[in-house]
C-alpha cells in the first residue's frame, strides 16, 4: 500500500519472523532430544517459510475482511472473527502437513526419518507462533493504525485539508500521496472481487462441477494405481552434488559389478588361536561353509 499507516511491511515481516521462530524452536527441540541432523534438514527452512507465510495471508485477509464489512467492532470482535475464519483452514492444513511428515518417519531410511521428524515438529511449532505470536501483532499493527502513525517510524501522521501546507515530497513520504488526506477507508482487493465475482460463479455451474468432480475421479484412480507401483528405495546419487565423485563411483559400480551384488565380510571378534591347525580348518570351513 501507499499510505504511510495502513502499509503493512512490518506485518508481513513478522509473518517471516513468525517461520523463523518455529524452525529454531522445532531444530532445538529435536537436538536437544537427540535426533541426529543429517544434511537433507537444511531444506526444511523452506517448507515452513512457505506454509508459514501462507498462514500469514490467510490470516491478514480474514482481519482486513472482518474489519471492511462491519468497522464498527472493536479489537476484541474483530479478533475472534479473524480466528473463527482463519484457524480452521490453518489448522486443517497444518494436520495434513503434520500427518504426512509423521508418516514418513516409518520409513527405514535413517535420514528420511530425521527430515520428517525435524519438518513435521516444525509444522507444529508453526501453527503455534501463528495463533499467538503473529495474533498479537496483528493486534499491534491494528493500534498503531488507529492512533495514525507512521509504519516506519511510528510517529503521528497529521492530515490537513490544505495541500498547500506541506510540499507534495514530504506528503508523499509521509501520508504515501501527494495529497495531503489520508485514506481511511479501503475498497475491496482485485484478487477478492475476481474469485467472488468470477472464479466462484464459474466453479458454482452444474456443468463445471460435474467436469471437476470426473476429472477427480480420474486423477484418484492414476493416484491409486501410482501407488500400488510404488518401490521403497533410495537412490544414493540424489544425496551427493552434482560435480561429487560418488555419482561416477556408482555408475562404474552399477555397470562393471552390479552382477556380483554387495561385498560380504567376516570378522572374528575373539582371539583364536591362528597357530593350531584345528582352529585355523574350522576357520576354513566356516567360511567355505558361508560361502
Amino acid at each position: 500500500r501507499l499510505s504511510c499507516i495502513r502499509n503493512n511491511i512490518w506485518l508481513a515481516s513478522c509473518g517471516v519472523v513468525s517461520a523463523g521462530l518455529a524452525v529454531l524452536s522445532s531444530f532445538g527441540l529435536m537436538l536437544y532430544c537427540g535426533v541426529p541432523f543429517v544434511v537433507t534438514v537444511a531444506n526444511a527452512p523452506f517448507l515452513i517459510l512457505g506454509v508459514g507465510v501462507d498462514d500469514m495471508f490467510i490470516m491478514i485477509a480474514c482481519w482486513e475482511k472482518s474489519a471492511r464489512e462491519n468497522k464498527k467492532l472493536d479489537t476484541k470482535d474483530q479478533m475472534a472473527e479473524t480466528y473463527a475464519e482463519a484457524a480452521v483452514s490453518v489448522t486443517i492444513t497444518t494436520l495434513t502437513d503434520v500427518l504426512a511428515f509423521f508418516i514418513g518417519t516409518w520409513t527405514a531410511f535413517p535420514s528420511v526419518r530425521s527430515f520428517c521428524l525435524y519438518t513435521g515438529t516444525a509444522f507444529i511449532f508453526c501453527y503455534i507462533y501463528t495463533m499467538t505470536f503473529f495474533g498479537a501483532v496483528l493486534v499491534l499493527n491494528h493500534k498503531r493504525e488507529e492512533r495514525n502513525q507512521h509504519w516506519l517510524t511510528c510517529m503521528p501522521v497529521k492530515t490537513g485539508k490544505d495541500k498547500t501546507s506541506k510540499s507534495c515530497l514530504y506528503n508523499a513520504c509521509c501520508i504515501g500521496s501527494c495529497s495531503s488526506e489520508s485514506s481511511e477507508s479501503e475498497s475491496e482487493h482485485l484478487m477478492s472481487k475476481f474469485f467472488k465475482s468470477h472464479y466462484g460463479p464459474f466453479f458454482t455451474n452444474k456443468w463445471v462441477k460435474l467436469f471437476v468432480v470426473l476429472l477427480y475421479g480420474a486423477y484418484l484412480a492414476s493416484s491409486l494405481y501410482g501407488c500400488t507401483q510404488i518401490r521403497e528405495g533410495i537412490d544414493l546419487r540424489n544425496l551427493a552434488s552434482d560435480d561429487s565423485y560418488v555419482i561416477p563411483y556408482y555408475d562404474d559400480d552399477d555397470k562393471y559389478f552390479s552382477e556380483y551384488g554387495p561385498r560380504v565380510m567376516v570378522v572374528i571378534t575373539e582371539s583364536v588361536e591362528y597357530w593350531n591347525q584345528s582352529v585355523r580348518m574350522a576357520i576354513e570351513n566356516c567360511m567355505q561353509s558361508l560361502e
